[in-house]
């Protein structure tokens, strides 16, 4: 037996992911590459650990054995890594957050300059919904969570990090001409995140008070879908404006001037009170309370800026 850690990590990826394709992207390899590491494992056993089925990948009763073992092995080689690290002197370990999907836009700026300061450190971020991110903070699956509305069925502690500004938007087609045009916005179609979207729910709340009509919608599953079909003139949405800094200085959207628009709330990054930090975690927290405010005098200028001109 002569496999290789890459070919046993290329392997689980698969499994994890039941396509080659999306396996190469997760990997950051080449579709070919991961086959031919794929063919390489596969050669050393007399036993299929795949089936393809139609287009579909199936692991085999032997190949989740391999999955489990390998992902043991490749578990211990991190570990020795780890301890190397540590060793020397070094803060080493998984850092774990999830993050609502407009949260994209935000939180690699709060975790780039800690990353680069610790190589020892193994970053995991899961972008996704915010029914899904708060579920996975209740699980205990990760350290953090990004969110700008805050759970009320989960004991949790908060460190804000800075304001979620949302507002009307639409292409630059639309004619509105006023300072105030709520019942211009009751006539168009809009634009919904799904539901279980913090957006969503500061969209329909906003409705519910102004008596919106039920009328023309459609709902897109990410803030990119939602802005592309905003610039393509398929309907008018309530964005956080935080995702759309090209669009906006570039007018190719639209900010449409409604009652009590903007609508302000926090992102913030919060934990379960319960939860014991792991060193990693706490350093993290200890970075963000120091450096949050340089942070986004640094990288969010143009935010505060675009705010303060509306």
């Amino acid at each position: 037996m002569n496999y290789t850690l890459h070919q046993l990590q290329v392997f689980v990826k698969v499994a994890e992911l039941k396509s080659v394709t999306k396996a190469s992207e997760a990997l950051h390899l080449s579709q070919p590459a991961v086959s031919i590491q794929l063919k390489n494992l596969q050669d050393q056993f007399e036993i299929p650990l795949i089936e393809v089925i139609g287009r579909q990948i199936h692991i085999t009763e032997f190949g989740h054995e391999i999955v489990e073992s390998s992902k043991k092995i490749l578990k211990e080689v991190n570990d020795i890594n780890y301890k190397t690290l540590a060793f020397k002197g070094q803060l080493v370990g998984q850092l774990k957050i999830s993050v609502v999907s407009t949260g994209k836009y935000v939180m690699p700026y709060f975790l780039n300059e800690f990353v680069n300061e610790h190589p020892g450190i193994e970053l995991n971020m899961d972008v996704t919904n915010k029914l899904k991110v708060v579920k996975s903070l209740e699980d205990n699956a990760v350290d953090f969570a990004l969110v700008s509305t805050l759970p009320s069925h989960i004991d949790v502690k908060s460190e804000p990090l800075m304001p979620n500004t949302l507002l009307w938007v639409a292409n630059q087609d639309y004619d509105f001409q006023y300072k105030n045009n709520l019942n211009a916005l009751k006539k168009v179609p809009l634009i919904f995140r799904e539901y279980g979207s913090a957006t969503r729910h500061a969209m329909e709340t906003y409705m519910k008070s102004y008596d919106f009509p039920v009328g023309k919608r459609l709902e897109l599953t990410s803030n990119e879908a939602v802005k592309q079909a905003v610039i393509a003139g398929l309907g008018v949405s309530l964005m956080p404006i935080i995702g759309l800094k090209n669009a906006l200085l570039n007018n190719i959207v639209k900010v449409v001037p409604s009652k009590k628009c903007p609508i302000t709330t926090e992102w913030n990054l919060i934990w379960l009170k319960s939860k014991k930090l792991s060193p990693v975690a706490q350093a993290y927290l200890d970075f963000i309370k120091k450096e949050k405010h340089d942070i986004i005098d640094n990288k969010f200028n143009w935010y505060e800026d675009y705010i303060s001109s509306l």
